[in-house]
């Protein structure tokens, strides 16, 4: 076989990544999205310096830097506008080797598809793994235009994954964090303000700048699982948190009704036992998906997407069972226990945004205060391990390549 050929199952911003990289590794790539068009679910994504090392692979780690807003100070606040703790893009740069970088989600996909060539990605078009291949013969995936074979499968398709569970039958699946979050996009408000996280009892709010000169604002507040505002959901938002410190209240008033968006959070508690099976690899929230206390959920799918086309790389005959075998056992072992060790960080993390009672919330607040004060470098050493990552490969940005 002259080039391997890969299924990607899923066309959202880790199964766009993988397509790329995979490509550039020597595959023939189709990407089959069942929307009828690249319409990224959600609002803003946060890109972290790891997330932006492993763009560097696919020569798009630059084009995502020259989209960073932050600029200067920022930190945590308490609902009445007290700061908590203080850090700046600069000290955060310095620890991790670049900015974090707050790009709308429409944005980062248009950038990964516009790196594949025209044909690549087959929108509208369901599709459902028929086989996971192995043992000498190809992946089967079944769509309303017929039967596909490749020697790769990769499962994109999200925390309620169809590929996940008929690989895995017998996982329990993500479950609800009792947690939910909202996300909407509006004008920046005539005040100028400091990037901020805040935190209140059982409540989280997040005001930050895009470089398009909007501001991308998020939410979090324990709720029953698949709760609904009675009314509208910026109405919901008044509720929780229209007598918070400006400029929330604004922010909400600034935002569309209809474009509010509100999700239940869902978290792999239950690691999967490995992140392939046959000639199929599970990546990004079909295999991890996290809280977003830590702003990873993304970051990590990017990663998945260029180590498993490392391990998948030109080397060898991957048409050849042992091959398929050695490369996704390889992928499974380097991602397995990176993203649950990180999964469990987001779920402590959660923990402590969700605290409701007074005499815990004031003690909580008082800790972060004091850490504080040793400087920024405490607050961001929560990171280390995460955003210091750097991907297997040597690139122009990431110095030298993991051992």
């Amino acid at each position: 076989m002259d080039q391997p050929r890969a299924l990607v199952i899923g066309g959202g911003i880790g199964g766009l990544t993988a397509a790329v990289a995979l490509r550039q590794r020597g595959w023939a790539v189709t990407v089959l999205e069942r929307a009828p068009e690249l319409t990224p679910v959600g609002a803003g994504l946060g890109l972290a310096p790891n997330a932006q090392r492993a763009l560097d692979v696919i020569g798009l780690g630059d084009r995502v830097r020259a989209l960073s807003a932050w600029q200067g100070d920022g930190g945590l606040r308490a609902p009445g506008g007290r700061w908590l703790s203080r850090t700046s893009s600069e000290a955060a740069a310095d620890r991790f080797g670049g900015p974090l970088v707050l790009v709308h989600r429409a944005t980062l996909v248009s950038l990964l598809a516009s790196a594949l060539p025209e044909g690549v990605v087959r929108t509208g078009t369901a599709a459902v793994l028929t086989d996971p291949g192995g043992g000498g013969r190809p992946a089967v995936v079944s769509t309303p235009d017929g039967e596909l074979e490749a020697e790769l499968v990769v499962a994109a398709d999200g925390i309620r994954s169809a590929v996940r569970q008929a690989l895995f039958p017998d996982h329990p699946g993500p479950r609800y964090t009792g947690l939910t979050t909202w996300r909407v996009v509006v004008p920046a408000p005539e005040r100028p303000f400091a990037p901020h996280e805040t935190w209140g009892r059982g409540r989280l709010w997040g005001t930050q700048p895009l470089k398009d000169g909007r501001v991308y604002a998020y939410a979090m507040a324990t709720a029953p699982e698949g709760a609904h505002a009675p009314d509208d959901e910026r109405a919901e938002l008044r509720r929780l948190f229209g007598d918070w410190h400006d400029p929330v209240p604004a922010i909400i008033d600034a935002a569309d009704p209809g474009q509010v968006l509100r999700h239940d959070v869902h978290e792999m508690a239950v690691p999967l036992p490995a992140y392939h099976s046959g000639r199929v690899a599970l990546l990004g929230d079909a295999a991890h998906a996290m809280q977003p206390t830590l702003g990873q959920g993304g970051n990590q799918a990017i990663e998945d997407a260029i180590v498993l086309a490392h391990h998948v790389g030109p080397d060898g005959d991957f048409g050849a069972a042992a091959e398929c075998v050695g490369g996704l056992a390889a992928y499974s072992a380097d991602r397995l226990p990176r993203t649950t060790a990180i999964v469990r960080q987001a779920t402590r993390t959660g923990r402590m945004t969700a605290v409701s009672n007074p005499v815990a919330v004031a003690v909580r607040d008082a800790l972060i205060v004091a850490v504080s004060r040793f400087g920024p470098g405490l607050i961001l050493r929560g990171f280390a391990g995460i955003a210091d990552w750097r991907p297997p490969q040597h690139t122009y940005a990431s110095g030298t390549p993991r051992q």
